[in-house]
């Protein structure tokens, strides 16, 4: 048997691994860690929950002891990048307990809290930063840190970062990175674009692979239920209340597909008395970290989330993971149950599987090459439910407008592949061309989302048509009548008019006592509002003080333009 003190690390390591009660090393770690104290990059795969975060901190914590260097101003020396600010934390907070004994500063950055005391926190230097791509790059950008002086660089659930839209900040990165470093490069699964990423990042690695790719942790025991879509909601508060009632659950992850429903979850789960607390990106930094802090410690015993805010998250004496969605994606079935059977103890994976989710199953069970035990419905299942407290029971009419907006709300995320969360620096971009983005209005909402939007008021009061004049409505023309110039800004005429004024376009005084002209044949205009005579002026903008009225304007001076009025 191989101990942390046979591994050659520095004796305050090896003290801060026993204060923390950790004498043996995981494979991972046994076979990552002398590769990376000679200093070679490493190319590692393996599912979160091996003991990654220990493998490229120990030997590079070591490496940095070894060599003391005095800080620089706005930079680091190690750099860390995660896809989600929950792993960034919790992969700073271990690091911080690994270096414990040593003389060595550990900062955290990401998005959700003031970027300026952040900037002020690296003003001085560090010896370790841990980031997300978005808040670093705004941090690079602002002048307030620079990568110039980094020596080990390490990039963490890389295939996560490639879902999330992460490869175009990752590519600038590569670019501001020293040639000579140290790189380490970890992911669960290495499809062919997550090992082209690579290439940009390590040369001539070691590869560690502790287990296949893809599969799934041989202590996670996994079960399937098949189930209509209308009676999750009962089927997930009767499992969880008396799980919880019975001992049998100490703390549960469900994994829902969109914020909404998880939003909805947590409502039904409080009204059954189940406590449940929801995290994902539309919770504000503080609401994440208080649920998520309740759920550690064990006040929160049931924690609702997305497959985005949970990536990564280790949390101990998590004892069963219900999908109440199954994700669409095959590999993000792996990450969720691994969530739980961590650090050698037992778990349990419920999933819920509606008629139209067995794709998505056939999918799984190809991927991880398990075949899901099916478990029934419970006794008396149907009384159970129907005893439940109305919030929790989900008429059939109120299960098809959730499916509906949950369409929705899937087709607004881009379909939780690369490319989403549109412009920020923690995603990628999001076009603005409404049929690329399957029916969204403006703003990357649907249609529905945006009438419901108090937005719409205001801009259905800007685009109304104005009485008398042209439809807004109509882009060719709206365009057109922007690029024109204006009254003021026309060129004045070669001889006076009028009232010999330079630069007024109205005709001589017409002679009042003549007859009125007949406009009874004139053509008439179509208004969805009015309907009057082409030519003519609303009463409103008549001429006063006995001024003969304006003509229309006709065409701009170059010829090109519509008719308008002045």
């Amino acid at each position: 048997m191989t101990y942390f003190s046979d591994l050659g690390l520095a004796e305050p390591l090896v003290r801060a691994l026993e204060a923390k009660g950790y004498t043996d090393p995981t494979p991972i770690q046994l076979q990552s860690i002398p590769a990376l104290l000679e200093g070679r990059d490493l190319l590692g795969i393996a599912q979160t929950g091996t003991g990654k975060t220990a493998a490229f901190a120990l030997p590079s914590l070591h490496r940095l002891a070894a060599n003391p260097k005095a800080r620089s101003n706005a930079s680091c020396r190690m750099l860390v990048l995660s896809p989600t600010r929950e792993l960034a934390a919790q992969i700073a907070d271990n690091m911080r307990g690994y270096a414990k004994f040593l003389n060595l500063s550990v900062q955290c950055v990401f998005g959700g809290l003031p970027v300026n005391k952040q900037a002020r926190a690296l003003a001085g230097g560090c010896d370790v930063l841990v980031a997300t791509p978005g808040r670093l790059l705004d941090l690079i950008d602002q002048r307030a840190l620079t990568l110039r002086n980094v020596e080990i660089f390490v990039l963490d659930e890389a295939d996560q970062m490639m879902d999330l839209g992460f490869i175009v900040p990752l590519k600038r990165v590569a670019n501001m990175l020293p040639k000579e470093r140290q790189s380490l490069f970890f992911s669960a699964t290495m499809p062919k674009a997550i090992a082209d990423l690579g290439k940009q990042f390590i040369s001539n690695p070691v590869r560690v692979e502790v287990t296949p790719q893809a599969t799934t942790a041989e202590r996670v025991e996994q079960y399937v239920c098949f189930v209509n879509q209308s009676e999750k909601q009962s089927l997930l508060s009767l499992s969880l209340k008396k799980g919880l009632e019975s001992g049998e659950i100490t703390s549960a992850l469900v994994f829902t597909r969109t914020k909404h429903g998880a939003d909805r979850v947590v409502r039904h789960l409080n009204a059954a008395g189940v406590q449940a607390a929801a995290i994902h990106g539309n919770k504000s930094q503080a609401q994440r970290t208080a649920a998520l802090s309740a759920f550690r410690k064990g006040t929160m015993p049931v924690l609702i989330a997305t497959d985005i805010a949970a990536r990564g998250i280790d949390v101990t004496g998590v004892s069963h993971v219900f999908n109440y969605e199954l994700p669409n994606v095959a590999e993000q079935y792996v990450h969720r149950i691994g969530r739980t059977a961590r650090a050698g103890a037992d778990g349990v994976a419920l999933s819920f599987c509606a008629p139209d989710e067995k794709p998505y199953l056939r999918d799984i069970e190809r991927l991880t090459d398990v075949k899901l035990a099916t478990v029934p419905l419970p006794e008396n299942f149907t009384q159970e439910a129907s005893r439940l407290p109305a919030p929790a029971r989900r008429s059939q009419a109120e299960m098809e407008q959730d499916a509906r907006r949950d369409e929705r709300d899937a087709r607004g995320l881009g379909g939780a592949r690369g490319g989403q969360r549109g412009g920020q620096r923690s995603g990628g971009p999001r076009g603005n061309n409404n049929r690329a983005q399957g029916g969204q209005s403006r703003d990357g909402q649907s249609r529905d989302q945006y009438i419901r939007n108090e937005r719409f008021a205001n801009d259905r009061k800007a685009t109304a048509p104005r009485p008398g004049g042209f439809n807004p409505l109509a882009g060719e023309e709206r365009e057109a009548q922007a690029s024109a110039p204006r009254r003021d800004d026309r060129p004045a005429h070669s001889q006076p008019r009028g009232d010999a004024r330079q630069g007024d376009r109205r005709g001589p005084p017409r002679d009042r006592s003549a007859a009125p002209r007949d406009r009874s044949e004139r053509p008439v205009a179509v208004h969805r509002d009015a309907v009057r005579p082409v030519g003519t002026k609303p009463r409103s903008d008549a001429p006063q003080g006995g001024q003969a009225p304006r003509k229309p304007a006709g065409k701009k001076p170059n010829g090109g333009g519509q008719r308008r009025w002045g």
